[in-house]
């Protein structure tokens, strides 16, 4: 599998034409420019006022983004019908004669917690990890948990919160994926290539549910493609914003800093390193809420331990726990086939790193090698298969490939899309954590 053509590089900026100089006496003709021909000239108070501030936005939307938001609505739309078909098809009791609440498949695991963390805060009532049956919420960051909050105020319905944030967050999610994708492969002209690649993940499910996923990657995937365009302050900023919704943002600022330091050429250009500081703000107000509630400054870290089993084990004992959980018959099938699924989440995200280090593509081999050593050190592997949403080279290059491998896309669509299906249907029934 290969990341990029060799030497290929983000495509650089067109430069415009100088503008003829005039010649004293001359008669020049008016040419209208690319700009005034793509956006007419429109009477005031007719259009503008008609579409609003909304309709501005999407006006501003070239018809590569149109495509892509459509491709990301189709894919919406799948999953929606087969929520309702796993409310009628997979009810919980064989006698069943209500499906239920329409929203239901949705709230499930993680979503709980980010639900109860938005309604009831980290410690209500003063419980914490010092009660018996402790849920371990803060384990999760406050991103997510407080916009679903303030989201709720205008929504009713905490699940349709959830719904509603992921879909804004994820539509802005494919838009800078797909730019970042037109400027590494150009033959990828509008970026749906990669677009659908990702959005047919097997883990795709997970964009669309009250999640974290798809708001992460709505500052992560902008916070990239700034940094390529070397506006630090910007991709830190937005770097900082996805630190306050997953750990992984720490990682992504490592991957910004690694090319902020092969690309800082000039001292100008080195004025901004002290914005590369601020990602680390965010987790260190939160260890410091936590340590003022807990007394413990890792407090997040061992939420996760008591409740997910991600105490340090050395990365071959995770594997041989792993194995041993997935082939050995100690789980149930469903157990199984989870855990499964984590050690060939594994393998790909090996073989990524080592070709990302090949092409010395070496800030994204730092993002997804530190998501791996993070995931791959625990007592056993969980949440790998969804980390791969997360892992942009991953779905680049494989459109990339694809394009100089024509078959690769139809072999891709045929064993992703059933395997797409079944880890929705594992979700929305409650069967796979995932």
């Amino acid at each position: 599998m290969s990341i990029l053509p060799p030497g290929l590089r983000p495509a650089p900026p067109r430069l415009e034409s100088p503008e003829p100089r005039s010649v004293p006496g001359e008669r020049r003709a008016v040419v209208p420019s690319v700009s005034s021909e793509r956006r007419p000239v429109v009477p005031s108070g007719s259009r503008e006022r008609r579409v609003g501030r909304f309709g501005r936005v999407l006006v501003r939307l070239s018809p590569a983004d149109r495509q892509v938001l459509g491709l990301y609505l189709l894919t919406r739309i799948s999953l929606w019908i087969t929520a309702y078909g796993a409310r009628w098809l997979f009810p919980r009791g064989s006698d069943t004669r209500d499906a239920g609440p329409v929203l239901a498949p949705f709230q499930r695991w993680d979503a709980n917690h980010y639900l109860h963390i938005a309604r009831d805060g980290y410690f209500p009532a003063d419980a914490g990890p010092w009660v018996s049956g402790w849920d371990n919420r803060e384990a999760f960051f406050p991103g997510f948990p407080l916009l679903l909050r303030a989201v709720h105020t205008v929504v009713p319905s905490w699940t349709g919160a959830g719904l509603l944030i992921s879909f804004v967050a994820g539509a802005v999610a494919v838009l800078a994926l797909a730019r970042i994708a037109r400027s590494y492969v150009p033959e990828d002209v509008d970026g749906r290539r990669t677009v659908l690649f990702f959005l047919l993940s097997p883990c795709a499910v997970f964009l669309a549910v009250g999640y974290t996923e798809a708001l992460f990657l709505a500052f992560a995937l902008p916070a990239w493609l700034a940094a390529q365009r070397r506006h630090w302050a910007l991709a830190c900023t937005l770097t900082a914003l996805a630190t306050t919704v997953r750990v992984s943002g720490l990682f992504l600022a490592a991957a910004i800093a690694v090319l902020f330091a092969f690309s800082a050429r000039s001292q100008q250009a080195w004025r901004s390193v002290g914005w590369l500081a601020l990602p680390a703000l965010p987790p260190a107000a939160y260890s410091w809420y936590l340590h003022n509630r807990t007394g413990d400054w890792m407090a997040w870290k061992h939420a996760q331990e008591r409740g997910w089993y991600r105490e340090f084990h050395a990365p071959w004992e995770a594997w041989a726990n792993t194995w041993n959980a997935a082939f050995d018959g100690v789980h149930t099938t469903g157990y199984a086939v989870m855990f499964q699924a984590e050690l060939a989440a594994m393998l790909v995200g090996v073989a990524l790193v080592a070709v990302l280090v090949r092409r010395r593509r070496r800030p994204e081999a730092v993002y997804v090698a530190l998501s791996l050593w993070a995931l791959g050190t625990s007592y056993w592997y969980t949440s790998i298969p969804r980390a791969t949403l997360l892992w942009w080279p991953l779905w680049i290059g494989l459109a990339a490939l694809s394009l100089r491998r024509p078959w690769l896309r139809t072999a891709y669509l045929c064993v992703a899309i059933p395997v797409t299906a079944l880890v929705a249907l594992a979700f929305l029934t409650g069967r796979w954590a995932g």
